[in-house]
């Protein structure tokens, strides 16, 4: 078997891009991916042809070999542009050596360890909603739940399109304004009221999305009673490991860290040192299988349980599924689609076949493969649509974290 054909398709889905990949073979089997690094989709794509050049003609049930080719092939190795162009290859590559041997990928790691994956649902809302969430979230049978932060000026959750984004010069007010200190107030008493009203008897969260710094954070975990959370997830930015170990000394909330590491040396520091209770590994960004696998090894090692990060679509969605039902050490995949959030990422009209959701957990799939087909046809149709993350300032105009 040899690859004849490797196509790009950044297309917009639900509420932003999707960057999707069709590897083709001259067996009449293909197989997609999908790459992470949101919001920098051509960037991606552009890596993506340039791996093309030298990868029609392989053999594409050499995937372990390939992968190390792509990597090291240059001497600029690494870095989430490539990493991610690289995982949308490798996932497609076993998409196609699971239909060739007629199994799902998960048999090709190694066989299912579980028959089901376990989920985690994420309410954006505070106050008397977050509440009412909550409680909509426990009574839908979902006992992990993790939270976003409060803040007493709102942002737009959105990415900005053309028209906005060149709209927008200068420091912003509204909805790009974000003052970290004026977020810890009212989200510690949020994740307080929600434990003295609902109870103990499940998991509750919070992604910071590194929108702190280590004293922001420590100000943030102390104004709350001991086993208030079950985890926080990236408050800080994570280039500095350093800065976590500090933080760890000051709080003893569990940590859930990995999300942007785009290789198992990214991890090194995290896993070896303990500074990350969970790993928040990204099938589209650490490099496919064929690197997840080698992390959750090394995890599991150190006793660590995955909590893989999927804010993307249906295909990094059934990855994971596939990831999770073949290791040892895992707790909850993130989705994205809840009673408490729907944002479109599933659209059954660009994914006609896809895994389902039962309740709070994904039954392991059957299917050869990944389990996911997509209309090509529409999507080679569509027209990349330019996006933005939120550009946010604090109030004296200089930038911070989205």
């Amino acid at each position: 078997m040899k690859i004849t054909d490797i196509k790009v398709y950044p297309v917009w889905v639900g509420s932003r891009n999707q960057l999707l990949v069709k590897i083709e073979t001259d067996e009449g089997i293909y197989g997609w991916g999908e790459a992470g690094l949101s919001f920098r989709e051509l960037a991606v794509a552009g890596a993506v042809r340039h791996y093309r050049e030298w990868l029609i003609g392989r053999d594409p049930m050499q995937r372990g070999a390939l992968w190390q080719e792509m990597y090291r092939s240059q001497y600029f190795e690494g870095g989430r542009v490539l990493t991610a162009a690289i995982s949308a290859i490798d996932i497609a590559l076993h998409d196609i050596v699971g239909k060739a041997l007629n199994v799902p990928i998960y048999q090709l790691l190694g066989g299912k360890q579980r028959d089901y994956v376990p989920c985690f649902a994420t309410t954006g809302a505070h106050g008397d909603r977050l509440i009412e969430d909550v409680k909509l979230l426990l009574a839908e049978g979902w006992n992990v739940i993790r939270t976003v932060p409060s803040h007493p000026q709102r942002m737009s959750g959105s990415p900005m399109n053309v028209a906005t984004q060149q709209a927008r010069r200068g420091p912003q007010p509204g909805d790009t304004t974000w003052e970290p200190r004026d977020s810890i107030g009212p989200t510690a008493a949020d994740l307080v009221r929600v434990r003295e009203e609902l109870g103990g008897d499940f998991v509750l969260g919070i992604d910071y999305h590194h929108r702190l710094n280590v004293a922001e954070t420590a100000s943030f975990c102390r104004r709350m009673p001991s086993g208030t959370l079950d985890f926080i997830e990236e408050p800080i930015r994570d280039e500095t490991p350093e800065a976590y170990e500090a933080l760890r000394r000051m709080v003893d909330i569990p940590f859930a860290i990995g999300e942007e590491f785009s290789s198992k040396w990214a991890f090194v520091p995290y896993i070896e040192r303990g500074i990350t209770d969970f790993v928040r590994i990204d099938i589209s960004n650490v490099g496919g299988f064929t690197e997840a696998m080698k992390v959750a090894g090394w995890a599991e090692a150190h006793y660590i349980d995955l909590m893989p990060h999927n804010p993307l679509g249906p295909i990094c969605t059934a990855a994971t599924v596939h990831l999770a039902a073949a290791v040892a050490n895992f707790s909850w995949l993130e989705v994205r689609v809840s009673p408490t959030e729907q944002l479109g990422f599933y659209d059954e009209t660009i994914f006609p076949v896809q895994l389902k959701l039962e309740g709070a957990h994904f039954p392991v799939p059957t299917d050869p493969g990944l389990g996911v087909e997509v209309d090509e046809a529409y999507v080679a149709r569509q027209e990349f649509k330019f996006a933005e993350a939120p550009h946010l300032r604090k109030r004296d105009g200089s930038y911070t974290n989205w």
